[in-house]
């Protein structure tokens, strides 16, 4: 009996890796084994990299709310204490984006916990 391979499944897979590599450079764009290393380490990297996005934008949003803060007088730690104990249910997200584009409504709030 003779062999029996799915060649049109096989296309379809290089191809799919190969148009994922498109892009790349030298040997990496169009070679199937160089292809395949690349694209696989690429998406470990995307992978990782959704997770740390979210880390580096909180650690962003900290270091802009504590400058704005410290403009006014408080430390971080100090401006988000009495942030929660006055129940002002904002995300520093938000406090962020008030810092940088409306300081006077920043200004506003750091009054109002003071």
């Amino acid at each position: 009996m003779p062999r029996s391979v799915n060649s049109v499944a096989k296309r379809a897979r290089r191809k799919k890796v190969l148009k994922q590599a498109k892009g790349y450079f030298g040997r990496r764009k169009n070679v199937w084994t160089v292809a395949k290393n690349a694209v696989d380490k690429a998406m470990l990297y995307a992978y990782r990299d959704r997770k740390a996005k979210k880390r580096n934008f909180r650690s962003l949003w900290i270091m802009r709310i504590n400058a704005a803060a410290r403009q006014e007088g408080l430390s971080y730690s100090q401006f988000m204490g009495k942030l929660n104990a006055s129940e002002i249910g904002l995300n520093r997200k938000v406090l962020a984006d008030l810092a940088m584009n409306h300081p006077e409504a920043f200004k506003a709030i750091v009054e109002k916990v003071k």
